[in-house]
């Protein structure tokens, strides 16, 4: 046993103990990607052609939509989404496509439109405070700023 113990103790153990640490810090930090909704295929997506397809051909062709539209159902709307995430930081947005087809009323295909990562926002919220426009009161103003402001108590109105 003693040699052992002694054995763990050198240069040589520190070594690899901190090679240990470092392995174990890094495979934390692997990246992980997410999609999310419609998984896209370019050579079908491009394949829906105005005046030539119908309802059904889309359908048997990119299969049902990710959600039709809420005033009519003359919308169908594909969504895709892929992002990465570095270990415990938020996910961010790698790619994405939105696949809009329109149908006129005897559904026929009227249009195809697709917009990409050019749409994404970017939303900084202002911190823990909500800016407001007008006066900055204290936390007394709040509660006793109303006192004697709308009439005499129990009257239910301002005084005659």
């Amino acid at each position: 046993m003693p040699k052992i113990a002694a054995s763990l103790s050198g240069p040589r153990a520190r070594l690899v103990l901190a090679g240990l640490i470092v392995a174990m810090t890094v495979s934390g930090c692997s990246q992980v990607r997410g999609r999310q909704g419609y998984v896209v295929d370019t050579v079908l997506t491009d394949a829906i052609t105005p005046g030539v397809d119908n309802r059904e051909s889309v359908e048997r062709t990119l299969g049902r939509p990710t959600f039709v539209g809420q005033f009519s159902d003359n919308e169908y709307f594909y969504l895709a989404r892929e992002t990465r995430q570095l270990a415990f930081a938020n996910p961010r947005p790698v790619a994405q496509m939105a696949l809009r087809i329109r149908f006129d009323p005897a559904g026929n295909v009227v249009a195809v439109d697709r917009t990409g990562l050019d749409q994404v926002s970017k939303i900084s919220p202002e911190g823990d405070k909500t800016p407001t426009l007008g006066r900055e009161r204290s936390f007394f103003e709040d509660i006793f700023g109303n006192i004697g402001a709308v009439g005499a108590p129990g009257t239910g109105g301002p005084p005659q």
